[in-house]
């Protein structure tokens, strides 16, 4: 098989091939493998691959019902563990760490048939929404090389973008699906929370903010992955419905009654917005206003500051516990020098936490719910520009040395639990300006997408963010596939890796 045939594929055209016998399993991941000693060079997208045990298991395939039998697959660096491979969370502390089993998730991704080349960069522990790990360095977008994919799933966004594989795993805790996909032209689907596989014994994590699923650059795969994956586990922390249909099925179906949409252009931390995001949801309420729909701009009555000061309280006592489990596992106290900036920040300040403080931050998300389950008995879906700018260059939201010890500097100064939450609040504060859309969602446990709907001048892409009640993930899909049927749907459409 060539590579430019292997790119005009999804992860679904490829299942189909396999299963009618037209291409071999070994034949996909030995095209994919030429793929990724093309790009990765350039691109520094993956951190680890298993060439030798990934075609070893190709070519041991027996075609059976599994939906994606032999359809070649990259994993996140965080979290989605493979036995006997290095997984290390994107932190110099865990170099040499490999996991002892795969991960609940992993499992159900190989039930489904997928074959596993390696793993993807992904920022330390997941903390930012670009992929600029001091271990593994910085991970480049296929749309231009100097900026950024974004994160915390840039390595897995910027591996579909740049042809490796067609679907690879993600996470999203606050956005990190949903950024990747806006600064590079994918599909990205965060699922209501409960809804997708979490593996006894780590349902809460960040408190069920964040989720496993994947990214796809065609909306008919995340449909299939969500089929596979969506699940009531009696032993999880949080838990949703089964959707009763496929949504494979339902995505294909005609929205039945003019929607009402409420959509807003404004940052909900009061920072600027771009052009590009406002022009993108302009051109997608147009689109949608043209299909009978109603659209009406509006305020979703959520404290979006207050909100983000919660999430980042919540985040900073879940640093501050992983690094004391860490301690215990090394047998060794952490220091500064272990671990990244950000990192150190969070876990210093969520020594200062109080469980009644933590309790407050968890009850303002509940709050949020509530307005947003009331906003939509009036609306059906929520418009947002998913990013508030296209990508930002490479090395411009990571913290230069002598930033990194003003900021240790002040972390030191700071008595109180409100001056820590505050350096926190402005060290996260540019990167918070080029994503102040997504974190809602992740907080009020509601499914949302980025649709990839507009290019800059600049040639980057950017997309449009939908919000959904609760459950509600096959509406979305519905009106993900109509968009990707019509002229809006930017895709891989001047992708340098596409052309």
């Amino acid at each position: 098989m060539n590579v430019e045939t292997y790119l005009k594929m999804d992860a679904t055209e490829m299942a189909n091939l396999i299963k009618e016998k037209e291409i071999t399993a070994k034949e996909l991941m030995e095209t994919a493998f030429k793929q990724l000693e093309k790009v990765n060079p350039s691109l520094n997208v993956v951190t680890h691959t298993r060439r030798e045990k990934a075609l070893e298991e190709a070519e041991r395939i027996s075609i059976d019902a599994a939906p994606f039998n032999g359809v070649p697959m990259l994993l996140k660096n965080i979290s989605q563990s493979l036995e006997g491979e290095p997984i290390t969370s994107g932190s110099k502390l865990l170099q040499g760490n490999h996991a002892k089993y795969d991960s609940y998730f992993v499992k159900k991704f190989r039930d489904a048939g997928f074959h596993f080349m390696g793993h993807t960069n992904a920022p330390e522990f997941g903390l930012k929404n670009i992929t600029e790990p001091e271990m593994y360095g910085p991970t480049r977008n296929p749309w231009n090389t100097e900026y950024s994919p974004g994160g915390s799933s840039g390595g897995a966004a910027a591996a579909i973008a740049s042809g490796i594989v067609p679907m690879a795993g993600a996470s999203d805790g606050g956005g990190s699906i949903r950024i990747p996909a806006s600064f590079t032209g994918l599909f990205g689907l965060k699922p209501t929370r409960g809804r997708t596989p979490v593996g006894p014994g780590y349902g809460r994590q960040w408190q069920g903010a964040s989720i496993n699923f994947a990214l796809s650059r065609s909306v008919r795969d995340s449909a299939a992955m969500l089929d596979i994956l969506q699940v009531v586990q009696p032993e999880a922390a949080f838990q949703t419905p089964l959707f009763p249909r496929s949504y494979t099925d339902a995505m294909i179906e005609d929205i039945q009654r003019p929607l009402s949409i409420g959509f807003s252009k404004m940052s909900p931390v009061g920072t600027p917005v771009s052009e590009d995001a406002k022009i993108a949801v302009e051109k997608t309420v147009r689109w949608l206003e043209a299909q009978g729909h109603v659209i009406e701009e509006v305020d979703n009555h959520v404290d979006g500051s207050q909100l983000m000061k919660d999430y980042y309280l919540m985040n900073s006592g879940e640093m501050n516990a992983t690094i004391i489990g860490l301690e215990r596992a090394l047998g060794r106290k952490i220091t500064a020098d272990d671990i990244e900036i950000e990192s150190w920040i969070l876990h210093q300040a969520g020594k200062s936490v109080s469980a009644a403080a933590y309790a407050d931050s968890l009850a303002s998300w509940d709050t949020a719910a509530e307005k947003m389950a009331n906003f939509h008995r009036i609306y059906d879906f929520y418009i947002t520009p998913a990013t508030a700018y296209t990508a930002p260059k490479v090395g411009e939201l990571t913290h230069e040395k002598q930033e990194q010890e003003k900021l240790r500097s002040k972390m030191k100064e700071m008595k109180t639990v409100a001056e820590q939450q505050a350096l926190i609040y402005d060290m996260f504060l540019p990167s918070l300006t080029y994503t102040p859309f997504s974190q809602l969602a992740n907080l009020t446990g509601q499914p949302a997408m980025s649709v990839p709907v507009h290019l800059s001048e600049e040639g980057l892409p950017l997309g449009v963010q939908v919000i959904a009640q609760k459950g509600e993930e096959h509406r979305l899909l519905q009106l993900a596939n109509k968009i990707e049927q019509s002229g809006l749907w930017v895709g891989m459409r001047g992708n340098p890796f596409f052309k």
